[in-house]
């Protein structure tokens, strides 16, 4: 099992910098004894101009059956033989791929402190590998390699020489070329790939193999566009772990889309009574109700009065199949559910973390089969368009707009009004101007810490008229929770309607006592 890795230098940087990079010296034939045999790192070459590194590895058959204990190919208890006599020694697979690791571990990290900086520089790189198992042939191997920017060659290795007409084995010899990409860059592309085109492993494959694809395809994986077949070959086709992978690539790549960290873009999961921000308690006065005891009910919280507020809203749509972006940990999706005239309902959110809760919420696993069909959860981002999300009759977006980047606000309206484009959309949107009345809420406070913004009715009304001018809606407000008559209430609700054509300049708004029109610079009339 044998593959190279060579350079070129210039007198400024020599090609023996490679030795620098890969820790291993060029005048020195290192061998590191492994669980199945012993690997060998030499370099057939080392001056200033041209250096090659080989790595060789000698696969022990008897330790590896050992190791193996009948997981994976030649360990087959039915197959004797076939445990000593296969292709292991000699065409590159999982084995190499971890040689690769233990050997130049430090080198797939992009550290050298000999040379600082010398590791983050790209390198004109030439990778050969005589005999490596493809299952898909020359053409996968490209479609693997050529996104990464390499230059690809994957000749077909015949069965026979002799017998041409036997047609090709199933090896190719590879050579991979670029000067773009860094050694770590490359070390970490052979790593995935070999076992994936070799579509076994010599090892059983645990949930500790998603850390690994996930640290070595950092930077590429999750746009690759052979993505789903990298993930599931390299986890040993089991169902459980590429999923596992795959949903949080999607999350790696809706943070870079949305140029945040994964932490804070993964961070729907709040407190129990987070969904209606603070507490609406007694002292506020929102629907306590004496009882002949002379004792108070417990008031009725925000959360649920907008809760009720957006069902009755969607019902007086007449809307069956609903969306509820940025649904967090299921509320409304659990409350929609216990309405049969909701056919359909689509949780939202770009947090794993929240769908996951929204999932044991709704009991998902244990849900019957004609209580399933009518419930979906999955991963987006409002960032962007998305195909998924069109053809419903209604989207909420409740207590979402605020958790918008303002300068971002407008990819949020095209990927709803202009894309997505439901019958009914509803918004709702904490009233800073009833903030005052909130006894534990500092001055001068947002009502939770991630908000972006907070706006008074009119800032409201204001962004609504344009988006309904925008793309061709009407709207409609509504008060949710007590309507204070200084203040307003404490959460405001815009109810979108669409409208077949849209030939006037401006946007008419009714509230249930105003009609306001807003200009196309957005100021109220």
């Amino acid at each position: 099992m044998f593959l190279t890795i060579g350079t070129t230098g210039t007198p400024e940087r020599p090609a023996t910098d490679l030795g620098f990079l890969l820790h291993k010296h060029p005048d020195t034939a290192q061998a590191f004894s492994t669980s199945y045999g012993t690997a060998h790192v030499l370099y057939p070459e080392a001056d200033a101009q041209r250096c090659t590194a080989a790595l060789l590895l000698e696969v022990d058959a008897v330790a590896l059956v050992r190791r193996g204990r009948g997981k994976g190919r030649g360990g087959a208890p039915d197959a004797a033989l076939a445990q000593y006599v296969n292709d292991r020694p000699y065409a590159a697979s999982s084995l190499l791929a971890v040689a690769l690791s233990s050997v130049f571990s430090t080198a797939m990290r992009g550290v050298c402190k000999a040379l600082p900086g010398r590791a983050e520089q790209p390198l004109p790189l030439r990778i050969e590998i005589p005999a490596l198992p493809a299952r898909g042939g020359p053409h996968l191997v490209r479609r693997l390699f050529e996104p990464l920017g390499w230059a690809v060659t994957a000749e077909p290795v015949a069965l026979d020489t002799e017998f041409p007409e036997w047609g090709d084995s199933r090896y190719v010899r590879l050579v991979l070329e670029s000067d773009a990409l860094t050694l770590a860059q490359a070390l970490r592309h052979l790593y995935v790939l070999l076992p994936v085109l070799d579509d076994a492993k010599h090892y059983w494959v645990s949930s500790e193999e998603v850390d690994k694809l996930l640290r070595a395809g950092e930077g590429w994986l999750p746009d690759h566009p052979e993505q789903k077949l990298i993930t599931s070959r390299y986890l040993g086709r089991r169902w459980s772990l590429t999923r596992q992978a795959m949903e949080r690539l999607e999350l790696v790549r809706l943070a870079e889309a949305d140029d945040s960290d994964v932490d804070e873009i993964d961070n729907a999961v709040e407190p129990s009574d987070e969904a209606g921000e603070i507490d609406t308690a007694a002292d506020e006065g929102d629907g306590a109700v004496e009882e002949e005891t002379g004792t108070q009910e417990r008031p009725v919280p925000l959360a649920v009065r907008r809760r009720e507020a957006i069902v009755a809203a969607l019902k007086e749509s007449a809307a069956a199949r609903v969306l509820d972006l940025g649904c967090g940990q299921g509320q409304l999706v659990q409350a929609l559910l216990k309405d049969t005239r909701f056919t359909e309902i689509v949780g939202v959110d770009v947090s794993m973390r929240a769908l996951t809760i929204a999932s044991r919420r709704l009991k998902l696993d244990r849900m019957g089969e004609r209580q399933a069909s009518r419930v979906r959860l999955f991963q987006s981002s409002l960032a962007y368009t998305d195909r998924r999300l069109k053809g419903y009759d209604a989207a909420v977006l409740s207590e979402v707009i605020e958790h918008v980047d303002l300068p971002r606000l407008s990819a949020l309206e095209y990927a709803v009004f202009g894309a997505a484009r439901p019958r009914t959309v509803l918004v709702t949107t904490p009233n800073v101007e009833y903030n005052v009345r909130w006894e534990s809420l500092p001055a001068g406070h947002v009502r939770h810490g991630d908000h972006r913004f907070e706006w008074t009715r009119e800032e409201f009304r204001a962004w609504a008229g344009r988006v309904a001018e925008r793309h061709g809606y009407t709207v409609d407000f509504r008060p949710v929770g007590p309507d204070d008559p200084e203040v307003g209430p404490p959460t405001q609700m815009a109810v979108f309607t669409l409208t077949t054509a849209t030939t006037s300049t401006t946007a008419t708004m009714s509230t249930t006592n105003t009609t306001t029109t807003i200009t196309k610079e957005g100021r109220a009339a």
